[in-house]
C-alpha cells in the first residue's frame, strides 16, 4: 500500500515580496499593477519579473481598495441554454480578458423584475465595474435604470435598428428569389431583439411593396418551431399561401423544417425558411440553413470598451446572409 503525502501549503506572496525581489517600494509594484503611464519600463520589467518568479497573484478586492476598481464587468443573462446569449455571454468574457479584465455572470428569468434587480444587485456586491445585459425583455434596461445601479449599464445588440437592418437581410433575399408572399416565424414579443427582428421583417417587406404572409411567434427553442409547423402547415394549403418563412432564430427554424418535414412539407421545394444567428451547426441542418450572421464578437469589444473608457470600439462587422440550401426560387 503506497503512502501519500500532502505538499505543504505555499506561503502567499504579497505586494512587498514582490518589492523586495524587484529592489523597488511597494507603491512601485501598486503602480505596476494597476497600469499607472508614468512607470519606466525597465522598473515595469523587473516588477513583471518578480511577480513572475515568486508566483504572485493579482487580489482584484485588494486592488480596489486602491483604485475604486476590481477589473470586474458584471453580466446579466438569461436564457443561456438558447445560442445567442450562450454565444453573446462568451465573447464578453473573451473581450473582457484581451483588456485584462473578467467577467461576473449573474443569471435572472428577464421577465421577473424583482429577480432581475436582485441578480443586478448581487453583481453589484462583487464589486463589478460595469454590467452588461444580455438578451433583455422589454422592460428590463429600463427597470435597472430605476434601480439606480451607480456603475455604467450597457446591452449586448442593444441596438434594435441593427437586429431589424439584419433580418432585412433575409427577406431581401428571398425577394431576390422571386417570392412574394412571405411569412414570419417571431421570437416571443416581450423579447427586445424578438420585436426589433419582426420590426425589420415588417419594414423590409413595406419597402418592397408586400404585406407579411402571416405571422406566428415562438419561444426561440426548436421544439416551439415544431409544435407551429401544424398551423403553419394549414396556412401552405390555402391559395393565398406564403412561399416562404423568416423565422427569429436558426433553432426555431430547425424544428419548424423538421416538423413541417413530418407533415409532408418539403424544404426549400414547397417552402424556403431561412433563420437567424449562423449557429455552428446551421450548416449541417438537413437542408442546411440558409440565415443571417452577427458579428457577436465585435459586438462584445464595443460594450467592453463602453464600460472600461467610455469611448466607442471599432464598429462591429455588418450582419452577413449566409445562402445555403433551404431557400430557393418561388
Amino acid at each position: 500500500m503506497s503512502e501519500t503525502t500532502e505538499a505543504a501549503p505555499r506561503a502567499r506572496v504579497g505586494v512587498r515580496e514582490v518589492a523586495a525581489a524587484a529592489g523597488v517600494s511597494t507603491q512601485t509594484v501598486s503602480r505596476v499593477i494597476n497600469d499607472h503611464p508614468h512607470i519606466r519600463p525597465e522598473t515595469r520589467e523587473r516588477v513583471e519579473v518578480a511577480m513572475a518568479e515568486l508566483g504572485y497573484r493579482v487580489n482584484n478586492a485588494a486592488r480596489a481598495l486602491g483604485t475604486a476598481t476590481t477589473r470586474t464587468i458584471g453580466v446579466l443573462a438569461s436564457d443561456s441554454d438558447l445560442f445567442g446569449p450562450a454565444a453573446g455571454i462568451a465573447a464578453l468574457e473573451a473581450a473582457a480578458r484581451v483588456t485584462g479584465r473578467w467577467i461576473s455572470t449573474a443569471y435572472a428569468d428577464g421577465a421577473d423584475t424583482d429577480a432581475v434587480v436582485a441578480a443586478a444587485e448581487h453583481l453589484l456586491v462583487q464589486g463589478v465595474d460595469g454590467i452588461v445585459v444580455v438578451a433583455p425583455h422589454a422592460g428590463t434596461l429600463d427597470q435597472l435604470a430605476a434601480a439606480k445601479l451607480g456603475v455604467p449599464l450597457v446591452s449586448l445588440h442593444g441596438d434594435a435598428s441593427g437586429q431589424s437592418a439584419a433580418i432585412a437581410l433575409a427577406v431581401d433575399h428571398l425577394v431576390e428569389q422571386g417570392h412574394r408572399r412571405i411569412a414570419h416565424l417571431s421570437g416571443p414579443g416581450a423579447w427586445v431583439e424578438a420585436a426589433a427582428r419582426a420590426g425589420g421583417v415588417t419594414a423590409a417587406l413595406a419597402r418592397h411593396g408586400l404585406e407579411p404572409g402571416g405571422v406566428w411567434e415562438g419561444d426561440w427553442s426548436a421544439r416551439s418551431g415544431a409544435a407551429l409547423a401544424a398551423p403553419i402547415a394549414d396556412a401552405l394549403r390555402t391559395p393565398d399561401a406564403p412561399t416562404a418563412i423568416v423565422a427569429g432564430n436558426d433553432q426555431m427554424a430547425l424544428g419548424l423544417v423538421a416538423g413541417l418535414d413530418a407533415l409532408g412539407i418539403r424544404v426549400p421545394e414547397d417552402v424556403s425558411v431561412t433563420g437567424f444567428d449562423d449557429n455552428p451547426d446551421a450548416a449541417f441542418y438537413r437542408p442546411a440553413l440558409t440565415t443571417v450572421r452577427l458579428d457577436v464578437a465585435g459586438e462584445a469589444r464595443r460594450c467592453i470598451e463602453a464600460l472600461t473608457s467610455g469611448g466607442a470600439a471599432p464598429a462591429a462587422a455588418e450582419a452577413r446572409l449566409v445562402v445555403r440550401a433551404s431557400t430557393a426560387r418561388a
